[in-house]
């Protein structure tokens, strides 16, 4: 107990006087705390631009063309004379769309006839596309009842069954666990796991690699502590260091950024026990293959961005390959993105994510077992005189 808590000291001093690592855990952690939510603050695209080609000219094109301006989706921001010239618009990236009125467009409503209209939007950027495609089919959808049910009102139909028959399935669409359909809300949760795992990933990598990562430099006048000693004394400084950390990202940001909050204080900082051991575990794992500050920076600088698309907030784990998402679960982050996500937005309770809770404690154990083993090499080969070795 004596070896573990020294290796838990030295390794809680190593962590604020190794520069590379302070730099990397505490200012790394301050900063995207501020930084990475600040491009998604707005939650939703408003008012992208788009133009409308009106062949019709009439008062029924204008009031069409109104109320599409009047969404907090898109903006027309052009009226032009033809398709042509708004294909030029669209190539020089002033607008994102084009709505094209036919001639004659007021006069097959008058007479009831079926009257289409055309959009060609940017799809090359889907959540520009999703926004002017949703806003325009609301309001032709919209306006469409309503010239019908005014057609059949003036035909003698009774108000009532005017409304209903020509909108027969009023829908009222309810965005459950983000009433602002916004995008912060979606991705932010996800993000910040993934941005704790890293910063901790990269951390405790840079600790095994770094002057002073064996105990035994230490060591003054009492015996170096053994293997178990020195795996979980490490362990149990990352996971002191993250008490501070964590509640930070988990708690205090999504209170500050507006972000639903359903889920209770303990059972999140519960469910971070296993997640935080599971992620030092794999970094020790890391720090003793490479053995090589910089090695270390790079290999998993470049398997971030895999994390973020395998995590399963960018894309559906659903529609994964059965086979990538198993071995996606070997990354302490799959399991930490879908079990704090519906702990702390959603209010699940602790038992309703214990496959994910489960998981994260046996990756700890998984990588835990594999640092300790690594560990208990390197001692003996430590233990073996340089002359037993040489030739």
């Amino acid at each position: 107990m004596k070896a573990m808590l020294t290796v838990f000291r030295d390794e809680l001093r190593r962590i604020f006087a190794l520069r590379p690592v302070f730099s990397v855990l505490v200012i790394g952690s301050a900063f995207y705390a501020v930084f990475y939510p600040q491009p998604y603050l707005n939650e939703a695209l408003r008012n992208v631009p788009i133009a409308v080609v009106d062949g019709d000219g009439t008062s029924a094109s204008r009031e069409l063309a109104r109320r599409i301006d009047a969404t907090s989706d898109i903006a027309v921001t052009m009226v032009l004379p033809d398709v042509a010239s708004a294909e030029r618009e669209v190539f020089a990236r002033k607008i994102f769309g084009i709505l094209a009125i036919p001639k004659n467009f007021e006069r097959d409503l008058l007479h009831g006839r079926a009257s289409p209209i055309a959009l060609y939007a940017d799809a090359s950027y889907f959540l520009l596309y999703q926004r002017i495609a949703g806003g325009v089919a609301a309001v032709a959808q919209t306006w469409g009842a309503e010239v019908e049910a005014a057609r059949l009102i003036g035909i003698g139909v009774d108000p009532a069954l005017a409304s209903a028959a020509s909108d027969p399935m009023q829908l009222t669409a309810v965005p459950l666990f983000n009433p602002q359909g916004g995008y912060a809300t979606y991705v932010l949760p996800g993000a910040f796991i993934l941005i704790l795992h890293q910063i901790l990933l990269i951390g405790v990598g840079l600790l095994g690699t770094l002057p002073g990562a064996d105990p035994a430099e230490n060591a003054t006048d009492d015996p170096a502590p053994g293997a178990f000693a020195t795996i979980v004394g490490k362990m149990l400084a990352y996971l002191l260091l993250e008490t501070a950390i964590l509640p930070l990202y988990l708690i205090a940001l999504p209170y500050l950024y507006g972000l639903p909050r359903l889920g209770g204080v303990i059972p999140i900082l519960v469910f971070a026990v296993p997640f935080v051991l599971s992620i030092s575990g794999l970094g020790l794992v890391v720090a003793a293959i490479f053995k090589n500050p910089l090695s270390v920076q790079l290999v998993l600088a470049a398997i971030g961005l895999p994390f973020f698309y395998l995590a399963g907030f960018a894309w559906p784990t659903e529609v994964i390959p059965p086979a990538v998402h198993v071995a996606s679960l070997l990354v302490p982050s799959t399991s930490a993105i879908n079990g704090f996500t519906r702990l702390a937005q959603l209010g699940a309770p602790l038992a309703d994510v214990r496959g994910e809770f489960l998981m994260l404690w046996g990756l700890a154990l998984f990588y835990g077992g594999i640092a300790w083993i690594l560990e208990v090499r390197r001692l003996r080969v430590a233990s073996v005189p340089s002359w037993a070795t040489s030739d």
